[in-house]
């Protein structure tokens, strides 16, 4: 069963995967608040992109290790190794979506859940 998160967890993970994202040059990285929404799976999205299948799950696996060494934390569910096109990890209140480059403009999840609150961040 999934827990939700103190609000000073939930900002520590949001900034652990952030960093983890930044240290292996992930791309475009957005944050989507969906806590304003009633129909959703997560308190919020985090998305970025890789330039290839190799980064992408290097940036994953490098999430899943830092997260996992400050907060001992694993994800829920983990998904899209096998082909690093999109890869996912479900950390309950936040969901993190990695894509290579095409695959991200073609399912545009920004655009998808666009009723959530938008914050871009720097690479």
């Amino acid at each position: 069963m999934k827990k939700k998160l103190e609000d000073s967890d939930y900002n520590e993970l949001l900034e652990i995967i952030i960093e983890a994202i930044r240290s292996k040059k992930g791309e475009a990285i957005t944050f989507l608040d969906l806590t304003h929404l009633n129909t959703t799976i997560s308190r919020s999205f985090l998305i970025s992109h890789a330039g290839s299948t190799v980064q992408a799950k290097a940036i994953a696996e490098g999430i899943e290790d830092q997260v996992r060494e400050k907060t001992r934390r694993k994800p829920y569910h983990r998904e899209g190794f096998d082909n690093s096109q999109w890869i996912l990890l479900d950390y309950g209140d936040v969901i993190v979506h990695i894509f290579q480059k095409p695959f991200r403009d073609f399912y545009n999840l920004e655009e998808l859940w666009a009723d959530g609150h938008r914050t871009d961040f720097a690479s």
